[in-house]
């Protein structure tokens, strides 16, 4: 068995290797306020880029499987710190390292998830933060008729936004809703 990081290799005869990157990457996680956010290169507009896709951060994405890992940092050395039971959650990237990314969710807790178990399907939930209350959601843009009341944590998925309005669906569900009401699209995008 080869262990491939890019610069070195090991083998199984070398166990330490494989022990002594998990201990460096563990000191590295707890020397530092945020384990590996590189701030990236800024894109003209001052916009912050991910060292490793280019892409701008934050961003968000979505949870591609039911069972989703989180770590404490970016290897699975690192113990798990919690497992998310939903596909399609929310999640805003903060971070990359390699093919790991910091995430962060609607209640604001942070960690690290493989890239490949994030989706770039956009979803969002209806107003987490007003627990108990609910959201209407319109036929069409200007109607005043209101077609269902969606109530906070509810998932959906985003089929366009713009001018302050988002076009969702979801189980049961189809039509517009203000964007404000909405975790996991910031207030000023389109799409």
């Amino acid at each position: 068995m080869l262990i491939d990081r890019g610069r070195k290799s090991c083998s199984p005869s070398r166990r330490a290797c494989g022990w002594l990157l998990g201990l460096f990457i563990a000191l590295l996680t707890t020397l530092t306020p945020v384990p590996f956010a590189e701030p990236g290169a800024r894109a003209a507009d001052g916009v912050q880029m991910g060292s490793v896709t280019g892409l701008r951060l934050p961003r968000y994405a979505s949870l591609r499987f039911d069972k989703t890992n989180v770590r404490e940092g970016p290897s699975k050395t690192h113990r798990t710190a919690w497992i998310y039971q939903r596909a399609g959650l929310p999640v805003e990237i903060i971070g990359e390292f390699d093919t790991w990314r910091r995430i962060r969710d609607s209640e604001g807790t942070e960690g690290w998830v493989l890239a490949s178990l994030l989706s770039g399907r956009r979803t969002a939930l209806v107003a987490p933060w007003r627990k108990a209350e609910e959201a209407s959601l319109y036929a069409k843009l200007g109607a005043p008729e209101v077609i269902a009341k969606l109530q906070s944590g509810v998932l959906a998925n985003v089929k366009t936004c713009q001018a302050g309005w988002c076009r969702v669906f979801g189980e049961g569900f189809d039509g517009f809703i203000k964007q404000g009401d909405l975790w996991g699209i910031y207030p000023d995008e389109s799409l």
